[in-house]
Protein backbone atom coordinates (compact mmCIF):
# COMPACT_ATOMS: atom_id res chain seq x y z
CA UNK A 1 0.00 0.00 0.00
CA UNK A 2 1.18 3.39 -0.66
CA UNK A 3 1.19 6.46 0.93
CA UNK A 4 -1.66 8.10 -0.43
CA UNK A 5 -3.92 4.61 -0.41
CA UNK A 6 -3.04 4.75 3.30
CA UNK A 7 -4.13 8.40 3.92
CA UNK A 8 -7.36 7.72 2.62
CA UNK A 9 -8.23 4.39 3.57
CA UNK A 10 -7.27 6.02 7.33
CA UNK A 11 -9.79 8.95 6.37
CA UNK A 12 -12.56 6.85 5.40
CA UNK A 13 -12.01 3.48 7.84
CA UNK A 14 -11.70 5.39 11.64
CA UNK A 15 -14.98 6.78 10.92
CA UNK A 16 -16.53 3.67 9.87
CA UNK A 17 -14.98 1.53 12.67
CA UNK A 18 -16.75 4.21 14.91
CA UNK A 19 -19.51 4.31 13.32
CA UNK A 20 -19.57 0.16 13.68
CA UNK A 21 -18.50 0.04 17.02
CA UNK A 22 -21.79 2.72 17.83
CA UNK A 23 -24.41 0.84 15.75
CA UNK A 24 -23.05 -2.42 17.68
CA UNK A 25 -23.82 -1.00 20.94
CA UNK A 26 -20.03 -1.51 22.11
CA UNK A 27 -19.48 2.47 22.37
CA UNK A 28 -21.35 5.69 22.77
CA UNK A 29 -22.26 8.30 20.06
CA UNK A 30 -20.18 10.89 22.02
CA UNK A 31 -17.36 8.81 22.42
CA UNK A 32 -17.01 6.55 19.39
CA UNK A 33 -14.99 8.80 16.81
CA UNK A 34 -12.48 9.56 19.50
CA UNK A 35 -12.09 5.82 20.88
CA UNK A 36 -11.40 4.94 16.89
CA UNK A 37 -8.90 7.47 16.87
CA UNK A 38 -7.27 6.16 19.79
CA UNK A 39 -7.47 2.54 18.76
CA UNK A 40 -5.55 3.26 15.52
CA UNK A 41 -3.02 5.76 16.67
CA UNK A 42 -1.93 2.59 19.30
CA UNK A 43 -2.08 0.17 16.48
CA UNK A 44 -0.23 2.24 13.86
CA UNK A 45 1.99 4.38 15.55
CA UNK A 46 4.16 4.87 12.96
CA UNK A 47 1.58 4.66 9.62
CA UNK A 48 2.53 2.06 7.40
CA UNK A 49 6.31 1.64 8.94
CA UNK A 50 4.42 0.31 12.07
CA UNK A 51 6.29 -3.19 13.88
CA UNK A 52 4.57 -5.81 13.17
CA UNK A 53 1.62 -4.35 10.87
CA UNK A 54 0.76 -5.41 7.24
CA UNK A 55 -1.26 -3.22 5.25
CA UNK A 56 -1.66 -4.09 1.69
CA UNK A 57 -3.96 -2.92 -1.82
CA UNK A 58 -6.08 -5.20 -3.25
CA UNK A 59 -5.80 -5.17 -6.53
CA UNK A 60 -7.52 -6.22 -10.07
CA UNK A 61 -4.81 -8.75 -12.11
CA UNK A 62 -5.87 -7.47 -15.45
CA UNK A 63 -6.52 -3.78 -14.44
CA UNK A 64 -4.11 -3.06 -11.77
CA UNK A 65 -6.93 -0.95 -10.75
CA UNK A 66 -6.93 -0.55 -6.45
CA UNK A 67 -10.40 -2.73 -5.27
CA UNK A 68 -10.18 -2.77 -1.60
CA UNK A 69 -7.50 -2.85 1.39
CA UNK A 70 -6.53 -5.65 3.50
CA UNK A 71 -4.87 -4.81 6.99
CA UNK A 72 -3.66 -8.19 9.58
CA UNK A 73 -1.34 -7.37 12.29
CA UNK A 74 0.54 -9.97 14.43
CA UNK A 75 -0.68 -10.51 17.98
CA UNK A 76 0.44 -12.96 20.86
CA UNK A 77 -2.70 -14.64 22.78
CA UNK A 78 -1.80 -17.50 25.57
CA UNK A 79 2.12 -17.41 24.79
CA UNK A 80 1.32 -17.96 20.76
CA UNK A 81 1.96 -15.54 18.10
CA UNK A 82 -0.70 -15.55 15.21
CA UNK A 83 -2.35 -12.97 12.79
CA UNK A 84 -5.19 -10.98 13.78
CA UNK A 85 -7.10 -9.13 10.32
CA UNK A 86 -8.16 -5.93 11.37
CA UNK A 87 -9.53 -5.03 8.29
CA UNK A 88 -10.55 -6.17 4.88
CA UNK A 89 -12.81 -3.66 2.76
CA UNK A 90 -14.02 -4.46 -1.08
CA UNK A 91 -14.93 -1.05 -2.93
CA UNK A 92 -18.75 -1.37 -3.47
CA UNK A 93 -18.80 -2.01 -6.94
CA UNK A 94 -16.27 -4.83 -6.80
CA UNK A 95 -18.02 -6.52 -3.92
CA UNK A 96 -19.33 -10.37 -4.57
CA UNK A 97 -16.89 -10.64 -7.01
CA UNK A 98 -14.42 -12.82 -5.73
CA UNK A 99 -11.75 -10.26 -4.52
CA UNK A 100 -12.20 -10.92 -0.62
CA UNK A 101 -11.52 -14.37 -1.17
CA UNK A 102 -8.63 -14.43 -3.18
CA UNK A 103 -6.88 -11.74 -0.60
CA UNK A 104 -7.50 -13.71 2.01
CA UNK A 105 -6.13 -16.84 0.15
CA UNK A 106 -2.79 -14.68 -0.81
CA UNK A 107 -2.96 -13.53 2.97
CA UNK A 108 -2.97 -17.15 3.78
CA UNK A 109 -0.06 -17.40 1.81
CA UNK A 110 1.79 -14.74 3.85
CA UNK A 111 0.96 -15.28 7.37
CA UNK A 112 2.38 -19.19 6.72
CA UNK A 113 5.41 -17.58 5.39
CA UNK A 114 5.64 -15.28 8.67
CA UNK A 115 5.92 -18.74 10.38
CA UNK A 116 2.79 -18.42 11.63
CA UNK A 117 -0.01 -21.01 12.42
CA UNK A 118 -3.40 -19.13 13.59
CA UNK A 119 -5.49 -15.96 11.38
CA UNK A 120 -8.04 -14.30 13.75
CA UNK A 121 -10.50 -11.78 13.39
CA UNK A 122 -13.60 -10.25 14.59
CA UNK A 123 -16.76 -9.55 12.01
CA UNK A 124 -19.94 -7.34 13.33
CA UNK A 125 -22.72 -10.17 13.86
CA UNK A 126 -24.54 -7.46 11.09
CA UNK A 127 -22.16 -8.25 8.41
CA UNK A 128 -23.40 -10.99 6.56
CA UNK A 129 -21.95 -10.90 3.62
CA UNK A 130 -18.18 -11.28 5.16
CA UNK A 131 -19.33 -13.90 7.91
CA UNK A 132 -20.40 -16.04 4.91
CA UNK A 133 -17.25 -15.82 2.83
CA UNK A 134 -15.49 -16.51 6.26
CA UNK A 135 -17.23 -20.15 6.67
CA UNK A 136 -16.71 -20.59 3.14
CA UNK A 137 -12.79 -20.11 3.91
CA UNK A 138 -12.73 -22.70 6.63
CA UNK A 139 -13.24 -19.79 9.62
CA UNK A 140 -14.73 -20.89 12.39
CA UNK A 141 -16.68 -18.74 15.76
CA UNK A 142 -14.38 -19.43 18.54
CA UNK A 143 -16.22 -16.19 20.56
CA UNK A 144 -19.75 -15.20 20.08
CA UNK A 145 -21.41 -12.37 22.04
CA UNK A 146 -24.93 -11.92 22.01
CA UNK A 147 -27.68 -9.21 22.44
CA UNK A 148 -31.42 -8.47 22.88
CA UNK A 149 -32.67 -4.90 22.68
CA UNK A 150 -35.87 -4.97 25.12
CA UNK A 151 -39.03 -2.97 24.08
CA UNK A 152 -40.14 -0.48 26.64
CA UNK A 153 -43.32 -2.83 27.66
CA UNK A 154 -40.52 -5.42 28.96
CA UNK A 155 -39.45 -3.22 31.49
Amino acid sequence: MDKATYLAYLAWSIPNYAQENIRSGRWSLDAGLQKAEEEYQQLLPDGLASHDQYLFSIKDKESGKNVGILWFGIQERGGKRGAFVYDVKIDEQFRRQGYGEQAFLAMEEKVYALGLETIGLYVFGQNYGARAMYDKLGYEATNIMMSKKLKSEQR
